[in-house]
């Protein structure tokens, strides 16, 4: 029976990948650097501290990877003020309160910082619904690692049999089948060179998850 669901933010909650693209891209340019699509598409589903630590190892750079961090974090911190067609994913919401209805446990595990997540839940309003709140930017190991996810189960009380991840990048779903949780992969037009074999269901819409549908599945 499902007691507690898992829910990845960036691609999940919201969209916020092309405010992040343009932050890393300014970030990019700053130190000088040429990151192809296929890198940066490697990258999803990782906090800014590995993804900063992989770009010193892959460029050779001569700058401390806080310092790439830091200047991504502050341009996405300029544009998250800035942008005002910042919004929930469809659908995302009714599913929140579906559940939340239904006494099913939230948590969200997500590779972004802490600050990022409570500035998104503050905007939108989410602090009512959630549990707790996990930040891969906090831990010891990062997705494709099963960290965060077995961290956020073991929060929630109930056994990894009773929780189901909700995922949309390749290293998010690798995490949640290493960890052992039902992952429903979220396919959506923004998803972009993802691996949904990980996923054990494959959804483009939340109605497809809803709680009286996912009580029937498990």
């Amino acid at each position: 029976m499902l007691k507690a669901v898992l829910f990845d933010m960036d691609g999940v909650l919201i969209d916020t990948e092309p405010l992040h693209r343009k932050a890393y891209h300014q970030m990019f340019d700053e130190v000088n650097i040429d990151v192809s699509e296929e890198l940066y598409t490697s990258f999803t589903g990782q906090s800014t501290k590995n993804i900063s630590k992989r770009l010193v190892e892959h460029f050779d750079l001569n700058i401390a990877s806080e310092r790439l961090t830091q200047l991504k974090r502050d341009n996405y911190n300029y544009l998250f003020k800035n942008d005002d067609g910042l919004s929930l994913i469809d659908g995302v919401l009714d599913r929140i309160k579906d559940y939340y209805s239904n006494d099913v446990t939230l948590v969200v595990a997500s590779s972004a910082s802490m600050n990022g997540i409570n500035q998104i839940f503050e905007r939108f309003n989410l602090n009512q619904y959630f549990s707790a709140k996990f930040s891969g930017a906090d831990l010891k190991q990062s997705k494709p690692h099963p960290e965060i996810f077995l961290k956020a189960a073991a929060s929630t009380g109930y056994n990894t049999s009773e929780c189901m991840v909700i995922e949309d990048s390749t290293n998010g779903m690798k995490a949640a089948k290493a960890a052992g949780i039902f992952c429903v992969g979220y396919k959506s037009k923004h998803s972009v060179g993802q691996d949904y074999t990980y996923a054990d269901l494959v959804i483009s819409d939340f109605d497809e998850v809803s709680y009286k549908k996912v009580s029937l599945l498990r």
